[in-house]
């Protein structure tokens, strides 16, 4: 049964020692298989065990899978494994047809080293995830990544969420924390009388910090 096979790879994870020929057939369950529960727990078993290089030539690779789990796991496993190298892709990923594959790849982008040459367009796709995406949970991690980056390019989105539904507006107020200035001042004074209290919260915390 395929569950099985799947427990069976994600044993893996915990082995002192990966058997002899097991790189071999965990790239062949993750690149063939033909069901994504075991496609997922061998791309989670050399992302994880694998080096570096490894581990990025195998999330570069699920990018394109059929199944949306194994797009979203490519996110969840690149916040684990962050590479500049799947930058890019990460980028891709926020114009993938499932909402949680975006939130995933959002999230991820956060966590990413950035280079001089990706960091633009990773501005670019979370800017405008997060003032534009539809799903707010989309716009929700979008924010949260900008404040991780703490470009100021990224301000404007930010203080946008800040006006906008209450889970946002908690990430949006946190997301501030790398700025400062007049305009992040009066949004923090804002939010201290929002009518949510976790806003409320976060702006207090913010402000204490």
């Amino acid at each position: 049964m395929s569950i099985d096979r799947a427990t069976e790879l994600l044993a893996l994870r915990t082995t002192a020692r990966l058997p002899r020929g097991s790189w071999a057939r965990l790239e062949a369950a993750r690149a063939d298989d033909a069901d994504a529960r075991v496609r997922s727990a061998a791309l989670t078993v050399i992302a994880e065990r694998g080096d570096r290089a490894r581990a990025t030539q195998a999330l570069l690779a699920s990018v394109t899978d059929d199944a949306p789990a194994i797009r979203r796991r490519v996110g969840e496993l690149a916040i684990v494994r962050p590479a500049g190298a799947l930058a890019p892709a990460l980028c891709a990923l926020l114009r993938d047809p499932d909402t949680t594959v975006v939130e995933t790849a959002a999230a991820a982008l956060g966590e990413c080293p950035l280079t001089r040459e990706t960091r633009s367009s990773v501005l670019d796709v979370l800017i405008d995830a997060a003032t534009n995406n539809e799903e707010p949970l989309v716009r929700e991690a979008a924010v949260a990544a900008l404040g991780s980056i703490g470009d100021p390019r990224g301000l404007p989105a930010i203080l946008a969420g800040c006006s906008d539904k209450p889970a946002i507006r908690r990430r949006a107020v946190l997301a501030l924390a790398p700025f400062d200035g007049p305009e992040v001042d009066a949004a923090v004074e804002r939010a201290l009388g929002d009518r949510d209290w976790q806003t409320r919260q976060a702006a207090e915390l913010l402000r204490e910090g």
